[in-house]
């Protein structure tokens, strides 16, 4: 299975601007700038949709770790705070926090955090940044 996305940039880094599309259609030609991943102008980034692909792929692998132990959540819900920063003079992302809150009966705490250390450890979005990673470069014209 394969996903697919794309971006398209025109101007230097400060005043250019960008487009995001994916395949799905779900982002189609959606704005981003510098001023958008850097300086919190409205818009969206790659690190914010970073973030949200993470809260989702875990939230589904909790709901999923959840069903396997024998428990139905009722609900779950989880925000993402990712962190980047400078690190050696390069923006990395350093951190990605997962907060997550669910209503699930008969679990207890114990079982409830055991299970979502194990879908944080397995979520694919979690270990994408283990991933290897390749690119293919071609100059036009």
């Amino acid at each position: 299975m394969k996903r697919t996305a794309s971006a398209q940039w025109t101007g230097d880094l400060r005043s250019g601007k960008g487009l995001m599309s994916s395949s799905s259609g779900v982002l189609r030609d959606t704005p981003y700038s510098f001023l958008t991943r850097f300086e919190n102008a409205p818009g969206t980034n790659p690190e914010e949709l970073i973030a949200a692909a993470h809260a989702g792929c875990f939230t589904m692998a909790f709901s999923g770790a959840l069903g396997r132990a024998g428990f139905t959540p009722e609900k779950l819900s989880t925000s993402a705070a990712l962190t980047l920063e400078q690190v050696d003079g390069n923006w990395t992302i350093t951190a990605i926090h997962l907060s997550t809150t669910g209503k699930v009966p008969r679990v207890s705490s114990d079982q409830f955090a055991q299970i979502a250390a194990d879908a944080k450890a397995n979520c694919p979005v979690s270990r994408v940044l283990k991933a290897h990673i390749t690119v293919e470069a071609k100059l036009e014209g």
